[in-house]
């Protein structure tokens, strides 16, 4: 299992008037997190972009536990269970300051050939970096 933990901070513009986040900022957050992961592994998203390779989302769960609020300090942990092929499944969990679990849900992206416009396997050096990290 790979795990990679990114700090967010909550800002004014992430809220709703009462100072609690506002519920549809959470997938932003996710994907803040999935980016930072897969930088982490020394591959850039705008990279593999920029070669073809897209990775749109299929599907997104989200489970709200508790609020998070106006300057809160959240750590998005962002988790992959097993090496991507064509799907590549993420989970994420976020804490606030005091290590509460407020939110988790899983994200599902497809990879994605540009030129082609179908699914497709991940790239290798993808999937051998990731393997690594498992």
């Amino acid at each position: 299992m790979l795990v990679h933990e990114t700090k967010i901070r909550v800002y004014y513009d992430d809220t709703d008037k009462m100072g609690v986040v506002y519920y549809g900022n959470y997938p932003r957050y996710y994907e803040i997190g999935r980016s930072e992961l897969i930088r982490s592994l020394g591959i850039s998203y705008k990279e593999m972009e920029e070669s073809g390779i897209m990775l749109p989302a299929s599907s997104l769960k989200i489970n709200y536990i508790k609020s998070s609020y106006y300057d809160d300090l959240l750590t998005v942990r962002t988790i992959i269970e097993k090496v991507p092929q064509v799907k590549f499944p993420i989970k994420t969990e976020i804490y606030n300051e005091k290590g509460e679990l407020i939110n988790e849900g899983e994200t599902i992206l497809a990879f994605f050939d540009e030129k082609t416009g179908k699914p497709c396997r991940a790239p290798k050096y993808f999937t051998d970096k990731v393997a690594e990290m498992i």
